[in-house]
């Protein structure tokens, strides 16, 4: 396995991150250890893998964590289904005696073997079990995974980074914490908004700026609302109400909002907001 050449992530062309986040992502790199990252959804944990890989030029691996998903389907899946196709028809000209040829890696054993060094999201890790959670863990650590089927070990050609997203919908072990770093990334506060805004509608009006925020955050401050709207939400929104050819942002209050549902999507939080 070769070692890494580190550089300096400091954003991206459409992620705009805090000093503090940069600082965890660059000592994580150099560290070589996962990046646990917590926060409401929304926040950007799993567009800030994707930026670090559009910035730092490395192919992009996403791992989605399913509630039953088995590690070894993240390291390899052995096919035994065509192998036994291929030995009652015969005609797809492999040969097979040669079960490496039927050996499929999984999200991680691609990390693994790819040519350079990858970035590696593994999305949603409190959807698994514990056991998943530590022995994958257990992998990371060694770089290293073994195909029991033809008794051969793979080892990383080069270390990924690794991002790690959590929502908090299950504890994460003691043993699990202690292997990574973490960041929560706390929900943006209106000025760190406003230059996420900039960023993805560079020519926007400073009166639809200052009264979407604005409105924004009062929503977001609604008592009894299940699902608040999030940073994707509000771009969207802004999207929206900017493609309207009849919206005026002078005329823009929080007693009458246009496209409530691009903010809202269940029906009690979209209720309760048109009735404030």
């Amino acid at each position: 396995m070769s070692k890494p050449n580190v550089s300096a992530f400091d954003g991206s062309k459409h992620y705009v991150l805090d000093d503090e986040l940069a600082s965890i992502v660059n000592i994580t790199m150099a560290l070589e250890m996962p990046l646990l990252l917590k926060g409401e959804p929304g926040t950007g944990k799993t567009m800030l893998a994707h930026a670090i890989a559009s910035r730092l030029k490395m192919p992009l691996i996403v791992l989605n964590v399913k509630s039953s998903m088995k590690l070894i389907e993240a390291l390899y899946q052995y096919d035994t289904l065509t192998r036994l196709n291929d030995s009652r028809f015969g005609d797809s000209g492999r040969d097979i005696s040669n079960i490496e040829a039927y050996i499929r890696m999984g999200k991680i054993g691609q990390a693994f073997s790819a040519e350079q060094r990858t970035v590696l999201l593994i999305d949603e890790i409190d959807k698994a079990d514990t056991d998943f959670q530590d022995d994958m863990l257990d992998v990371l650590d060694q770089m290293q995974f073994d195909i029991i089927e033809i008794d051969k070990t793979i080892t990383a050609k080069h270390r990924p980074v690794i991002i790690i997203t959590s929502n908090s919908k299950k504890n994460l072990s003691d043993p699990f914490l202690g292997r990574c770093n973490f960041h929560h990334i706390a929900f943006p506060e209106p000025d760190m908004i406003q230059k996420i805004i900039q960023v993805h509608f560079p020519d926007i009006d400073t009166i639809l700026m200052e009264q979407t925020v604005n409105i924004f955050y009062e929503l977001r401050q609604l008592e009894g609302i299940e699902k608040r709207p999030a940073t994707r939400e509000l771009i969207n929104w802004i999207r929206a109400l900017r493609m309207d050819p009849d919206f005026n942002p002078k005329k823009l209050s929080k007693n009458d909002i246009p496209y409530l549902g691009v903010l809202f999507k269940k029906s009690e939080d979209y209720l309760r907001a048109s009735q404030n």
